[in-house]
């Protein structure tokens, strides 16, 4: 017969090791603003899923786009001269 165990010890032993470093958190931080962009955009497609796209509806597609690729450059032109740890030469 065999026996049936958890594994609760074995997932939970490495808890505390498993948190995001201060430097993933604050990666985290500077790309917040293309994060939720992209949610932002991501939203105007799914309202229309279900439905022929309005000219509204072009226009808010439109619209989060180009505030989807604004931050997506603001984050790369704040980050153009950070040195990354580990990056290639």
């Amino acid at each position: 017969m065999d026996h049936i165990v958890t594994v609760q010890d074995a997932v939970t032993a490495f808890a505390d090791f498993m948190e995001p470093t201060n430097a993933e958190l604050d990666a985290i931080e500077r790309e917040m603003p293309v994060i939720l962009a992209d949610v932002e955009l991501l939203d105007a497609h799914i309202i229309t899923l279900d439905r022929t796209p309005t000219e509204l509806d072009a226009r808010r597609i439109r619209r989060a786009r180009r505030r989807a690729l604004a931050a997506r450059v603001a984050l790369v032109n704040r980050t153009a001269g950070v040195i990354l740890p580990g990056g290639a030469a």
